[in-house]
């Protein structure tokens, strides 16, 4: 007699039990041994063997057993060999994908943590002596005091909290607004629930108290030291900002009329309105000596020699402004633009008017999103977004969410072949695009695609935006001997220019385009190695005290989002988007925090005023 299956059968119930085992692998904690995260994946494969086959069944327990010797410190250059011998055959012979993926997952260990197996063999430890860390303050790539500023908006001490984020970070309500909160990703709270929303909390803070009203640390007295910074975005003023604070005199030069870079001219207004974006700067302005010259591009109004005799120090935060196109026939067609230089013609006010306009966009990261949303409120009949495969879509999900909400369109498996132009207007009239089909994963875990048998068809357009990446303006630099490779400045970690005596560089244009923190966190670092660079060693001091932590109970309790207005509302203006937090969701969101800096992690290192 057949039956249904039970509400609570067992296998409903591991369900519940595996849907917490995934939160506990999401939070896996930063600063862990790579080889005991491998021995622990490899015991859920000895868990999920049937038993039927013996490479599984047996092989995969003497792995594990071998794997523990070595984490022990107890491993030699022949144990190490009898596992990849072990694993090998247990890859060739298992019967299922228990077995093979479960051996592949130590032989693919060997290769990328080679230098993990060779420490724990011949020092019996990991790498960089690994430890814990506080995730949201070891994910934030400034490394601010994530907990600390948490406590201090649960206690309603905004100003305090401003205080605690500016002491890493000097743009608070920037990062408030539009920052990817990779803070987020392995929060400790997703163990019990979901990850704090931390930069709702940031958000909560700057809406109740403005960041230019919270006076800056006194600077330190005047080292008589000059350093020159090109470029007035987030990491050129970063730079500015801590530099200043130590004592030197700050000269900072920015191409455009005013400052802010990106976070201006690449930012939409209804994301990142720029009255708020100017209490970030107005601030870092008044932290010390800095003098401002806009409107003044190096290669035009002034050389980079010059710069170099005129001051002790030059950091080079010049960003990637310029939209890249592609590599075909009607790419400079007049309707043909980078998503970078449509946002800043937005920005800049040029009047733009896509009323009745059929837009098309090539990409999915977030500038793409920017431009598809601006699109939208510039009126654009239909806006569609095509990319290749679905791994293109880079861009926060939440981003992705909000441009559906406002229509826009989204298609996939689906690449650009070529352009279609009017010969006689010489403007864009469609684009030809190829079906695609999935094919295999690569070795970064992303998939491949390959033509598909379906023919290639045309896409009307009138405006066609490539959201195919930026690029720097390097070649004043380049003519100026600074090295560089694919267009990017040659900088290392510490943000020293390659070869050349006293100059530094970071953000965008030592990476490649990427995010505000990273470019904050680069400017950051790159004031202090200056100031080492000068002969000094100053610290910043905090000037607000983070309440003790109290435990938490960690009772499962709901995040609070960040709410947007209507979409109905929201497309038809550049309005902000987002609406505040009440105060009561805030202070319940703050409770939330496990304060990881005490708990779970010890004291933080160093202690917060340094």
């Amino acid at each position: 007699m057949q039956k249904l299956n039970r509400k609570d059968s067992v296998n409903n119930r591991i369900d519940t039990v595996l849907r917490k085992f995934r939160a506990r692998m999401t939070s896996y904690p930063p600063g862990m041994c790579p080889l005991t995260l491998y021995r622990s994946l490899l015991q859920i494969s000895m868990n999920q063997s049937c038993g039927k086959c013996v490479p599984c069944r047996d092989g995969l327990g003497e792995v594990d057993m071998l794997l523990k010797r070595i984490i022990d410190g107890a491993g030699t250059p022949e144990v190490l060999s009898e596992i990849e011998r072990k694993c090998r055959m247990i890859a060739q012979t298992a019967d299922c994908a228990v077995g093979v993926v479960g051996a592949n997952l130590i032989l693919d260990s060997l290769t990328e943590f080679a230098d993990e197996y060779d420490s724990h063999i011949k020092n019996e430890r990991c790498l960089e002596n690994s430890s814990q860390t506080i995730p949201c303050v070891t994910l934030c790539p400034a490394h601010v005091d994530v907990p600390g500023y948490i406590a201090l908006v649960k206690e309603g001490e905004y100003a305090d909290a401003i205080k605690v984020i500016r002491h890493k970070n000097p743009f608070p309500t920037a990062c408030a607004m539009i920052c990817e909160h990779p803070c987020e990703r392995k929060c400790r709270r997703t163990l019990i629930d979901d990850p704090i929303n931390i930069r709702g909390l940031k958000k909560y803070a700057v809406d109740q108290v403005a960041a230019d009203t919270v006076p800056t640390p006194p600077a330190n007295v005047a080292t008589g030291k000059k350093v020159g910074i090109v470029g007035g975005g987030p990491s050129g003023l970063t730079a500015a900002y801590f530099l200043a604070l130590m004592g030197h005199e700050v000269f900072l030069y920015e191409e455009h009329e005013k400052l802010g870079g990106m976070l201006r001219y690449g930012i939409p207004e209804y994301r990142l309105p720029k009255r708020r974006l100017e209490s970030d700067i107005k601030a870092i302005l008044s932290a010390g000596d800095i003098t401002v010259y806009c409107n003044t591009k190096i290669g035009r109004d002034i050389s980079f020699d010059e710069l170099r005799d005129k001051y002790d120090a030059i950091y080079l935060g010049i960003g990637a402004q310029l939209g890249n196109r592609m590599p075909v026939d009607g790419a400079d067609a007049k309707n043909v633009i980078p998503a970078a230089d449509f946002l800043q013609e937005v920005a800049a006010g040029k009047d733009i008017n896509l009323t009745g306009k059929k837009v098309v966009l090539i990409g999915g990261g977030n500038v793409a999103m920017d431009a598809a949303r601006t699109a939208v409120r510039l009126n654009a009949e239909t806006i569609h977004v095509f990319t290749r495969k679905r791994d293109d879509y880079t861009a926060l999900e939440s981003e992705i969410e909000s441009a559906m909400q406002e229509g826009v369109r989204f298609r996939t498996l689906l690449s650009f072949l070529n352009i279609e132009t009017d010969k006689e207007t010489g403007e864009v009239v469609a684009v030809w695009l190829q079906p695609e089909i999935v094919g295999e994963y690569d070795k970064f875990g992303m998939v491949t695609t390959e033509h598909s048998s379906n023919y290639p068809y045309r896409f009307k357009c009138d405006l066609l935006i490539l959201g195919v990446g930026q690029r720097s303006d390097v070649a004043a630099f380049e003519a100026a001997g600074v090295p560089t490779e694919r267009g990017r400045i040659l900088a290392d970690l510490t943000c020293e220019v390659a070869d050349m005596e006293g100059v530094f560089s970071g953000g965008d244009c030592v990476t490649g385009p990427s995010t505000a923190i990273n470019a904050i966190a680069a400017g950051q670092v790159a004031a202090f190695n200056i100031d080492e660079y000068l002969g000094y060693h100053h610290k910043i001091e905090l000037e607000a005290e983070v309440p003790p932590a109290l435990p938490n109970p960690c009772i499962p309790t709901g995040r609070a989002e960040i709410e947007e207005k209507d979409p109905f509302e929201r497309r038809i203006n550049f309005n902000h988007v987002e609406l505040p937090m009440t105060d009561e969701e805030a202070k319940r969101e703050a409770g939330r925090c496990l304060r990881c800096d005490h708990y779970g992690c010890g004291a933080m290192e160093g202690g917060r005023g340094e």
